[in-house]
């Protein structure tokens, strides 16, 4: 179907847009606004440079991400191939990231963004219309530093990593009151607090050692191990489960690394294509699933030389969840490597329940010690949507989680071979929030004034942000777009979304936050971007290919590069 919306009273080029938010998602969607003709958009933030969780602050020494060189960037914008590129199998550090975030503001967005400026609340306008956004402007040169914003257009791109989360026991709060004589901090923080802990836990002897306990198995707690250890401070690392991983002896080509084998692989809410249909919905096809996704899992322990009894073998299944890292080549001084080396001590499965009583310690769940003279706790995050929304506005765009047990207006039901003997969903486990595409409210759809982008999980995230971005454009500029047609229809659509999470990823959301996975399409992302470039009347399936080999063309940034001009060339023909 599609949506014909009314004449607005007022032209939205000429009005402010704000994007809140100078990460990925927050760069693409503010540069994709003015190339669209949004003659006033207005990047907050509260950091000091751009990036988000790649902002100058937050990166540091040994610090690396999941992507290769060539996926993490925009169409604008080519990325230099870093010095590197050779010795890590392409893959790219957070001071690469940085550097090239930093060069497209610079390019592209000077002037256009307001540093240190902390959103501290956002509520609907005087008559029912724009936004009211409060803002601390630390650079401020008058006295008052907080005052009131008003924007008839926001797009929120706050992420999901930059509000972070304490285990009450745990907490900086807990290990002062049980007289923890060490530094105890989020992971967030690792880059600022490098010096301090280096120098808190040099060793004073010989037999002297200072130990360092890393809490969690995510990519920031084996990063943050990983720089420790080679420096040469003794580090444990204390996690219930470890995350999936996968690896390979040598860096994969295009065709699988970058094309749709995974996505076809993982299956989807719609399947598109015969193949996907033959792999998800016949008793053959879903055998060849589960050992396809089996096989890469047993393969990736296998490079990386893991010994059999290792606890980083006793991993989350990488078909039903999302905490999967690309480790990628097998390199020295990497996290795994230097656990098999013993620079690196993993205690699994446990958890951490409180500081010692000799203020040197934790203490886990069996009632074992560990020695610590300081403590990395790197626990996951909170949402960012919550300490700048009120009650009030939470309920009024319809962003707050629907609690355990809420149960859809109608069922949905995917009898998928390939989903055969699924992992029981949480009891605890919360639905997500009804966002439509992840990027509207279903709430206030129809109100085209309040978007977002970054909150979709996905192993593309560049890919899928900045298709976005050309979505919400759309979106804001009142065009022809496909979208539901009423409140009703998109809360269906979204519960449909949801419904669809539960049954593919039981356990993702049990972890993850609104802000970081409202929509969720981890392997799935091209499928997505079928949809998005769909809604918007543009041609899907760009990577091209035969019925033979259309799974293993690549997917490329660069297929985005002209969707401006191809979104103006249908804007004229709808008004012809």
């Amino acid at each position: 179907m599609v949506y014909h919306p009314q004449e607005h009273q007022l032209d939205p080029l000429h009005e402010p847009v704000a994007v809140i938010g100078s990460g990925l998602a927050g760069l693409i969607t503010a540069y994709t606004l003015l190339q669209d003709g949004f003659a006033n958009v207005e990047i907050l933030t509260r950091d000091k440079s751009v990036g988000g969780v790649w902002s100058e602050e937050r990166v540091y020494p040994g610090l690396c991400i999941n992507s290769v060189h060539g996926e993490y960037r925009f169409s604008p914008l080519p990325m230099r191939v870093p010095e590197s590129h050779t010795k890590t199998g392409g893959r790219l550090s957070g001071d690469n990231i940085r550097q090239y975030l930093e060069e497209f503001k610079e390019r592209f967005l000077k002037g256009k963004i307001r540093f240190e400026t902390e959103v501290l609340n956002i509520r609907r306008g005087d008559g029912g219309r724009g936004w009211s956004v409060l803002v601390h402007d630390k650079n401020s040169a008058s006295a008052e530093k907080v005052r009131v914003l008003y924007y008839p257009r926001i797009v929120l791109c706050t992420g999901g990593n930059s509000n972070p989360y304490f285990p009450e026991s745990l907490a900086p709060e807990a290990a002062k009151a049980a007289r923890f004589s060490g530094p105890v901090f989020h992971s967030m923080d690792f880059a600022s607090r490098i010096d301090d802990l280096l120098s808190c836990t040099a060793p004073t002897g010989p037999d002297a050692p200072r130990e360092v306990v890393v809490v969690g198995s995510g990519k920031s707690a084996q990063d943050a191990a990983a720089f420790l250890a080679n420096e040469g401070r003794p580090v444990t690392v204390i996690f219930r489960i470890a995350d999936a991983f996968l690896a390979s002896p040598n860096p994969l080509p295009d065709a699988i690394r970058k094309s749709r084998l995974l996505s076809v692989m993982a299956g989807d809410k719609e399947l598109r294509s015969r193949l996907e249909r033959f792999l998800h919905t016949t008793w053959i096809g879903g055998l060849i699933v589960r050992g396809f996704w089996q096989t890469l899992a047993r393969y990736s322990h296998h490079v990386l030389g893991l010994p059999r009894d290792s606890p980083l073998r006793c991993t989350r299944s990488i078909f039903w969840n999302t905490r999967t890292n690309d480790e990628g080549v097998p390199r020295e001084g990497s996290f795994y490597s230097l656990v098999n080396a013993g620079k690196i001590t993993i205690v699994s499965p446990a958890q951490v329940e409180k500081y010692g009583d000799d203020g040197q310690s934790v203490v886990l769940d069996d009632g074992r010690t560990v020695p610590a003279s300081a403590v990395i706790l790197a626990t996951g995050y909170k949402s960012t949507w919550r300490p700048i929304f009120d009650d009030e506005t939470i309920e009024y765009l319809g962003l707050g989680r629907r609690p355990p047990g809420y149960e859809p207006r109608k069922k949905y039901h995917w009898d998928y071979t390939s989903l055969a003997n699924p992992p029981a969903i949480p009891r605890d486990a919360p639905w997500v929030a009804p966002v439509y595409r992840a990027l509207v409210p279903a709430k206030s759809m129809l109100n085209r004034d309040f978007a977002i982008n970054g909150a979709t999980l996905s192993t593309h995230h560049a890919y899928i942000s900045e298709l976005s971005a050309h979505w919400i454009a759309a979106y804001f500029r009142r065009d022809e777009l496909r979208l539901p047609r009423s409140v009703d229809e998109a809360l269906d659509l979204a519960d449909r979304d949801a419904a669809w999470v539960r049954r593919r990823y039981p356990y993702t959301q049990n972890w993850t936050s609104e802000s970081n996975a409202t929509g969720i399409c981890f392997w799935s992302w091209p499928q997505l971007a079928d949809n998005l470039l769909e809604d918007m009347g543009l041609p899907a399936r760009r990577s091209g290919g035969n019925w033979l080999t259309w799974p293993f063309k690549p997917m490329d940034i660069d297929h985005l590069a002209h969707l401006k001009e191809e979104r103006e060339a249908k804007r004229r023909s709808s008004t012809t």
